[in-house]
């Protein structure tokens, strides 16, 4: 495979170029990479940090967990309309900010140190999903398993191709979804743990008094988090959205083209956001209404022992083994997406630091694959030596709240200096963008603040 193999995604050239599908039910068939984004979504944000925070605080913060589901999403959706009309990865947008440089932007380090602790939160997980499958083989310690999960999804991705990710993403995506739904909705037949009042008392923007952590770090994971703003576009070039629009030469042909996979990208994103608000609501309500209501906080070893409540106080004692199903597919799916997404994103930043010369596929999609092993050695490390699921996620997701005002802001800039006026979004988009980077400013720099009192 040479440099000039036209499977080369992130390459643009006239004989990939596609007109894109004008009616609805053709959109539809093309959309993918959101389907991918919220198989890594609804897994430790959801299952873990979401159901914490409500065993936490109750209902006090339902607000800000529909907030986080919607007020990225402008962001998200930006991202991948600067992806398809300039054919730039997200790193290489990243490597265009003004200010200090060390062979790339202070911007692409500032994401690669926020990776280094998101991988305990992907480290997290794997002692989650080690726990159940511990719970339903106990002759074979978690120990063991986090290392059989790490070979299993090495083997899965070790191939590197797109199509594998969405299918198996879109099938976990469909099985945890449809499961904690349909636990969420036999949960409002049940007044002790579930009363709209207490939900209607959830929309009235109150603050706990404690469990800001958890709320930092669910703001900074649910709905879609700094990673996966970050990983977006790179399914989107895979998906072949900007390939298919072909090289901008600014002519109307090109710009007509652009838009219409543009406009395929944006029911992408509405589309898993759909999904996942749905998910993350019902798991928040489940933590709310049940953990909560019971006394119950999921930590240490017995975290998928504590959350298995959920499941067996809406449908009883017998539904354990569906829980533990469930469980393992909300939480590999995430490992299984993260880890998909964060080689892609290390093998471009690789090239960025001109370790190898990206524009050769065969090179990147080897580099890619010696990430797959590396990303998934790192956090099984983590774990073996920590061993505290929930806190590994709450650390992970902190980090990535932190880096989420400053994604937004720099998407505001690329807006103003970078992105190709042919595709330049509306006025109530830009004001909407504007909007998401605030809200994202204040929440943490409110938590902050609050972080500083508190230390007085």
């Amino acid at each position: 495979m040479t440099n000039q193999n036209l499977s080369d995604p992130y390459q643009l050239r006239p004989e990939n170029i596609e007109d894109p599908p004008r009616t609805y039910t053709s959109i539809l068939r093309r959309i993918g990479p959101g389907l991918i984004l919220a198989s890594g979504i609804v897994g430790s944000g959801e299952l873990i940090a979401t159901t914490v925070l409500g065993a936490e605080v109750g209902y006090t913060l339902l607000w800000l967990i529909i907030l986080s589901c919607f007020i990225k999403v402008v962001v998200q959706n930006e991202l991948g309309r600067y992806s398809i009309g300039t054919g730039e990865t997200t790193l290489e947008a990243f490597d265009r900010a003004p200010g200090p440089r060390l062979r790339a932007s202070w911007l692409v380090w500032a994401w690669f140190l926020m990776v280094m602790f998101t991988l305990l939160q992907v480290g997290g997980m794997l002692g989650g999903v080690s726990e159940v499958l511990n719970r339903l083989v106990p002759a074979v310690p978690i120990g063991v398993w986090v290392w059989v999960v790490n070979l299993v999804t090495v083997v899965l991705l070790i191939g590197g191709r797109y199509w594998v990710v969405e299918r198996v993403s879109m099938g976990l995506v469909v099985c945890f979804t449809v499961l904690t739904v349909s636990c969420a909705f036999l949960m409002f037949k049940l007044p002790q743990y579930f009363s709209w009042s207490q939900v209607v008392s959830g929309l009235s923007f109150q603050l706990p008094e404690g469990g800001l952590i958890t709320a930092v770090a669910a703001f900074g994971i649910t709905g879609v988090g700094a990673t996966e703003l970050v990983a977006y576009p790179y399914w989107c070039l895979e998906k072949g959205y900007a390939r298919y629009s072909g090289p901008r030469d600014g002519g109307p042909a090109w710009r007509e083209r652009a838009g219409g996979w543009i406009r395929v990208m944006g029911v992408d994103v509405g589309n898993s956001m759909v999904i996942y608000t749905f998910a993350t609501v019902a798991f928040y309500f489940l933590g709310a209404g049940i953990l909560h209501g019971r006394g119950l906080l999921p930590q240490g070893s017995e975290m998928v022992q504590v959350l298995s409540t959920m499941y067996t106080e809406t449908m009883g004692a017998w539904s354990l083994p569906l829980f533990l199903v469930g469980a393992f597919a909300v939480l590999y799916s995430t490992i299984f997406a993260a880890t998909a997404a964060h080689s892609r994103v290390f093998a471009d930043f690789a090239g960025i630091l001109k370790l190898y010369d990206k524009t050769d596929y065969a090179k990147r999609l080897r580099v890619t694959r010696l990430f797959v092993v590396i990303l998934l050695f790192v956090p099984s490390i983590y774990f073996m030596f920590l061993q505290a699921p929930v806190m590994m996620v709450i650390i992970g997701g902190a980090a990535q709240a932190i880096m989420l005002p400053v994604i937004a802001f720099y998407t505001v800039y690329l807006r103003y200096r970078h992105m190709p006026k042919e595709v330049l979004p509306g006025a109530w988009l830009t004001l909407a963008l504007w909007i998401s980077a605030l809200v994202m400013a204040l929440v943490m720099g409110y938590s902050f603040i609050q972080r500083i009192a508190g230390m007085k």
